[in-house]
């Protein structure tokens, strides 16, 4: 349940952000949020490669 809560936590973490940019147009929050989805996207690929390879194995 680690990996689901550093998933969590990633995008708690970028809350403000998306309200920054969202909300009040702040174009660097944005650049937040984008650096931010792909640091998701990247831990979300290593948690489905992890699954598969848990899976394989038993």
């Amino acid at each position: 349940m680690s990996r689901f809560s550093e998933v969590k936590d990633l995008v708690m973490s970028l809350e403000s952000d998306f309200e920054k940019f969202y909300e009040k147009g702040n174009q660097a929050a944005g650049t937040r949020v984008r650096k931010g989805m792909q640091e998701l996207k990247n831990m979300a690929q290593d948690i489905r490669k992890e699954v598969q390879d848990m899976k394989n194995a038993g």
